[in-house]
């Protein structure tokens, strides 16, 4: 019987889930947050697109095989629906000594909620130009 997955209950709460599978290496947990469905989308800084759940795990695992890091999402703004949510983030990447690099990445989750929670269904990033410049927090709710 296959194991059940977890329910989240928003956006956030899977968002939390998502940078914690990563800071952990967490390759099984990672995976278990994205939709069931072949049209998921992971674009890592490097700018290549994959496409469906396997491409995807695929390139966490290789990721994850390397040298470890840690990643801090900040000045999040959200814009969210009933039953989607975009989130727009700056990723702080510091390596798993706990040194930080001035390494800032763009990122933009895409979440859906389905019948069996929320989840991701768009991981897009793409390294930030230029040094990172603290901003205000933003929060829109769209009904």
């Amino acid at each position: 019987m296959p194991k059940a997955r977890k329910q989240f209950g928003s956006a956030d709460d899977i968002e939390h889930a998502f940078y914690d599978a990563i800071g952990r290496a967490d390759l099984d947990a990672l995976m278990a947050l994205w939709a069931d469905d072949e049209e998921i989308v992971c674009i890592h800084p490097d700018g290549t697109r994959l496409i469906g759940f396997s491409a995807i795990r695929a390139s966490w695992a290789e990721i994850f095989a390397g040298s470890g890091f840690h990643i801090r999402p900040v000045q999040l703004h959200a814009s969210q629906n009933m039953m989607s949510a975009v989130h727009n983030l700056i990723e702080e990447v510091s390596t798993a000594e706990g040194t930080k690099r001035d390494v800032h990445i763009i990122a933009t989750n895409v979440y859906v909620k389905t019948p069996q929670g929320w989840r991701i269904v768009v991981h897009h990033a793409s390294a930030a130009p230029g040094k990172h410049e603290p901003q205000k927090v933003s929060t829109t709710v769209l009904h």
